[in-house]
C-alpha cells in the first residue's frame, strides 16, 4: 500500500502522523511511504530523517492525498483537504465529527473511508488511540491552568502549590478517566488540593485507592458539580462520551458564582466542550473571559508539547496503520471488531451512531457498510 502523510495545518499543529521509526515499519512490511517536505520540522525531525528510513518527500500536499492509498494525519482534515480526499482513499487520524458538522459532511460527500482515532476500542472497553493524548492533555491542563492563574494573564494570582502559612490552591476535576486521572496526579504533584468528580462509583473507588488519600473524590450531581466548581481557583473539565458531543456540565449561571480571575480548562473542547460558554481556541491565542473567569479551550492541546506527543501518539496508531496497510482497510476491519469502531464514515455513509444521532444522519452499521 501508498501511505501518506501530509503537514499538518492547523494553527499552531506541528505534530505529525508518521515518526521516522514508524516509516521505517511500514517500509519492512513491504510498504510505500510518501511524507510531505517539512512535515516533521517542528519537531525536529527533517526530510533527510525520512528518507533515511525510507520514505519518499514530496513537495505538496496536493501529491500527497493525489497519490497516497491510505493518508495518516493528527488531527482531523480541514476543509481544503477533505476536497482533496477521494472515493476509496482511507482516512486515518483524529476526526472528532460530532461537534462539526462541517467536516462530517465534507466527508461523507468525498467517498472516502474516515477512521477515528478517538472510537478505536480495545479489549478492556478503553480507546488506546485517544489515551496517550488524554494522558498529555489532562497533563497540560494543570500546566497550563496554573499559568492562566498568574495576575498577568489575567487571573486571581493564585499558586497552586501555596506556601508554608497559606492555603494551596483549589483544583476540581470533572471526570476520573484518563485525562482526569492525569490531571489530578500533575495537580498533586504541585500540591494543590484536588477534588475529582465521577459518576461511576467503581471508579471513585479506584481513583481513592490509586492517590490513597491525597486526592478527594465526589460522586457527580447537579448539585455537587454547582458547590465545588464555584468555590474552585481551577476547574478542568475532563469529560468524555466516546464519539458524541460532550455534555454541558457548567452552565453560565455557575460560572456567574465562581471568583473573578478563576480559570476554566476545558480538556473536552475537541468533543464541543463541557461548558455553555465553551468555545475552541488555539495556542496563539488560547484563553478568552466569560463571567469573569478565564477559559482556556484550546482545541489541539498536546500540540503544545508535539514532540512529546508525536511519539506517544504513534507508540499507539502504528499497529492499526500496519493492519490497514497489510491487509488492506476491509478484511483489516473485518477481523479486528476494535480497529472497526474506528471507522466512523464510508463511502458517504456515517457508521458511527453517535454521531449520526448528533448530526442527524442515517446510522449505517459498520458490519452493514462494509457487507460482512
Amino acid at each position: 500500500m501508498l501511505v501518506g502523510v501530509p503537514k499538518e495545518i492547523k494553527n499552531n499543529e506541528f505534530r505529525v502522523g508518521l515518526v521516522p521509526s514508524s516509516v521505517r515499519e511500514l517500509v519492512h512490511h513491504g510498504h510505500q511511504v510518501i511524507v510531505e517536505t517539512q512535515a516533521g520540522a517542528g519537531i525536529g525531525i527533517f526530510d533527510e530523517d525520512y528518507v533515511a528510513a525510507g520514505a519518499e518527500i514530496v513537495s505538496t500536499p496536493a501529491e500527497v492525498f493525489e497519490r497516497a492509498e491510505m493518508v495518516v494525519k493528527v488531527k482531523e482534515p480541514q476543509p481544503n483537504e477533505c476536497k482533496m480526499l477521494r472515493p476509496g482513499q482511507v482516512l486515518y487520524t483524529y476526526l472528532h465529527l460530532a461537534p462539526d458538522p462541517e467536516q462530517t459532511k465534507l466527508l461523507v460527500e468525498s467517498g472516502c473511508i474516515a477512521i477515528a482515532y478517538e472510537t478505536v476500542t480495545d479489549a478492556n472497553g478503553g480507546l488506546p488511540l485517544l489515551a496517550p493524548m488524554s494522558e498529555v492533555a489532562g497533563r497540560m491542563s494543570i500546566q497550563a491552568g496554573a499559568h492562566a492563574l498568574e495576575k498577568s494573564q489575567g487571573g486571581r494570582g493564585v499558586l497552586l502549590g501555596g506556601v508554608p502559612g497559606v492555603q494551596p490552591g483549589k483544583v476540581v476535576i470533572i471526570g476520573g478517566g484518563v485525562s482526569g486521572t492525569h490531571a489530578a496526579k500533575m495537580a498533586v504533584g504541585m500540591g494543590a488540593d484536588v477534588t475529582i468528580l465521577d459518576r461511576s462509583l467503581p471508579r471513585l473507588r479506584q481513583l481513592d485507592d490509586i492517590f490513597r488519600g491525597t486526592v478527594a473524590t465526589a460522586y457527580s450531581t447537579v448539585d455537587k458539580v454547582e458547590e465545588l466548581v464555584v468555590n474552585a481557583d481551577l476547574v478542568v473539565g475532563a469529560v468524555l462520551i466516546p464519539g458524541a458531543a460532550a455534555p454541558k456540565l457548567i452552565t453560565r449561571d455557575i460560572l456567574k458564582k465562581m471568583h473573578d480571575g478563576a480559570v476554566f480548562v476545558d480538556i473536552a473542547i475537541d468533543q464541543g466542550g463541557c461548558a455553555e460558554t465553551s468555545h475552541a481556541t488555539t495556542h496563539a491565542e488560547p484563553t478568552f473571559v466569560e463571567e469573569g473567569v478565564v477559559h482556556y479551550c484550546v482545541a489541539n492541546m498536546p500540540g503544545g508539547v508535539a514532540r512529546t506527543s508525536t511519539f506517544a501518539l504513534n507508540n499507539a496508531t502504528l499497529p492499526g496503520a500496519l493492519a490497514l496497510a497489510d491487509k488492506g482497510y476491509r478484511k483489516a476491519l473485518a477481523d479486528d471488531v476494535h480497529l472497526r469502531n474506528g471507522l466512523n464514515v464510508h463511502e458517504g455513509k456515517v457508521t458511527y451512531k453517535a454521531v449520526a444521532d448528533d448530526l442527524g444522519y442515517d446510522y449505517v452499521p459498520a458490519e452493514e457498510a462494509l457487507g460482512l
